[in-house]
């Protein structure tokens, strides 16, 4: 018989992989565990408040989703009936985030979770007997993270993680690196190995049926002492190079392996045995980490590797909006588009916005770009889906065949990033050409001040409204207050929903991954296009493109 009422919940945000920590908590109390009464949601769900619940469970993941995490926080504090200890948070941001989480008085009393579940139930999620908390006995209880997640939790939500045939783990925990914009040294500390995959992988099997895909999240599996080891073991669970899968009544399907969070070019680049040994399972895609260009050297040796063992699938993180400029971005770009033309290869890239850690939104601006580029930028990748294509053909119609044009295109009226092919061979074009005659007359000192004046307008909601006031401002020369009409166009039409909006021409590029290789979150929306993205997100969710 079920002993506890448990609610586990995720916040109503977009997400590509189903809630592993939710997951495992489910084990710990589900039939395999406590036999508890388990309950999983996603977002608002109102018909859990007509039930009484004793435990219940929020997630966190990005820290610039305290909106939705907060939504979900109150709404398990209404589950709970008010009773405030009753409620767990943990999570990436529960941890990144710890002291923000504690001062907000509404939640006074929850408990606040940091870091992994890898100590004996009761020590991890700080349970006392005195304070009548069922299961603070359970002292020589398997770490949580350790258990085999439940799968069953994600039958019961209409939500559709766009990859869940899959087995979820990882092989190896921390990483040796203390990059500074990276949260997981304090999340998850040193580099340290985790149980053998076996476990994960039978024990799921077991009990929820075999999985196509193994997606691993180790952060440097490269820097794992046990790497050949790991490499082996994956092979040896039916994750050879070139494995299929076949499931009753299925077309039989190629099997693959991600490290979804990339592996380490500075490791890689110093022998041949790591990539080799790659070669040996179906890893699809290879990711590969290019957070600026000063890694070149070792990124480039680490592809040419790859390609000479036959890896031809690949995949990177650039990191952007960091300590690098617009020009250091381009260069990183055009690299992979001279890598695919010599090596044969096809490299798929995805540029990855930086954030601070413990920022609750996406404002940040980095000391060498600017709010206007990177709201540009957002808007060529939301054609795109986030990738920036291995296609030649395509890259350099999309963002320039050299870094002036990349930034010409940065400095554009949004609306003409929009609706690129209506301004620049259509009907549009005469608009165009005005904006480009009046640009002309701008020396370099004043096209900066109008990227400023753009920059600090797009502060301001609602922004067309913004800058039609800028075509007023007496205190502006005649030019820029011309400029400012372009900039003004109304954009509402021209939502982009699909690439043919912005490169017919180049449609479909058959060269753009399967949804399943896209990333977690590409940093595509921000915070005025909250309603927008959700409207965006929720079509291409539907339609299976991200």
């Amino acid at each position: 018989m079920p002993k506890q009422n448990i609610l586990l919940v995720e916040p109503g945000y977009p997400n590509k992989y189903p809630p592993l920590g939710l997951m495992k908590i489910a084990a710990y109390h589900g039939p395999h565990g406590r036999n508890d009464h388990v309950q999983f949601v996603k977002g608002y769900a109102p018909e859990a408040l007509e039930h009484a619940w004793d435990r219940v469970y929020v997630t966190t993941l990005f820290s610039f989703e305290w909106k939705r995490t907060s939504a979900a926080i109150d709404f398990a504090l209404r589950a709970a009936r008010g009773q405030a200890e009753r409620v767990f948070v943990g999570g990436i941001a529960a941890t990144l985030m710890f002291d923000e989480f504690i001062r907000e008085p509404r939640w006074a009393g929850v408990r606040f979770i940091k870091g992994l579940l890898d100590q004996p139930p009761a020590v991890s999620l700080e349970l006392s007997g005195e304070d009548g908390d069922f299961g603070a006995d359970d002292i020589a209880a398997p770490p949580i993270e350790e258990l085999v997640p439940d799968y069953s939790i994600l039958d019961h939500t209409p939500y559709v993680y766009p990859v869940r045939d899959a087995y979820f783990g990882y092989a190896s925990r921390g990483c040796v690196r203390k990059c500074s914009f990276c949260g997981v040294p304090k999340l998850e500390g040193a580099q340290r190995e985790m149980p053998p995959l076996s476990g994960l992988v039978l024990g799921v099997e077991a009990q929820f049926g075999p999985k196509k895909d193994l997606i691993l999240m180790d952060n440097n599996v490269a820097a794992s002492s046990r790497y050949q080891e790991v490499v082996a073991e994956i092979r040896d669970l039916g994750f050879e190079r070139g494995a299929v899968f076949e499931r009753d009544g299925a077309s039989p399907a190629k099997r693959r392996v991600d490290f979804n969070q990339g592996v380490d070019a500075r490791i890689l680049a110093k022998s041949p045995m790591y990539l080799r040994e790659m070669a040996k399972i179906c890893i699809d895609p290879l990711r590969i980490a290019f957070d600026h260009v000063g890694m070149r050297r070792v990124y480039q040796r680490s592809v040419e590797m790859a390609a000479s063992y036959g890896l031809k699938s690949l995949s990177n993180y650039m990191l952007y909006n960091f300590m690098d400029t617009p020009s250091d971005l381009y260069q990183r770009m055009s690299i992979n588009i001279e890598l695919n033309a010599r090596l044969g290869v096809r490299i798929w890239s995805f540029p990855m916005r930086y954030l601070p850690v413990t920022l609750k939104d996406r404002s940040h601006v980095g000391k060498h770009w600017n709010r206007y580029y990177l709201r540009s930028f957002q808007i060529m990748l939301q054609a795109t889906h986030g990738v920036v294509s291995g296609s030649d053909k395509f890259f350099h119609r999309a963002f320039g065949d050299c870094f002036e044009d990349f930034e010409r295109l940065l400095a554009l009226p949004h609306a003409f990033i929009f609706e690129r092919d209506f301004f620049e061979h259509g009907d549009g074009r005469p608009l165009l050409d005005e904006y480009q005659a009046l640009l002309r007359r701008l020396n370099p000192t004043q096209r900066l001040e109008l990227v400023a004046l753009l920059s600090d307008t797009l502060r301001a909601k609602p922004r067309r409204e913004a800058y039609l006031k800028l075509v007023s401002d007496k205190s502006l020369t005649p030019v820029l207050r011309e400029l400012a009409r372009f900039h003004a166009i109304d954009t509402k039409a021209a939502r982009v929903t699909d690439i043919a909006h912005v490169f017919p021409e180049l449609t479909p590029d058959h060269l753009l991954p399967e949804p399943d290789v896209t990333v977690e979150d590409a940093g595509l929306y921000d915070p005025v296009d909250d309603q927008r993205a959700d409207h965006i997100l929720l079509k291409q969710l539907q339609a299976g493109t991200v």
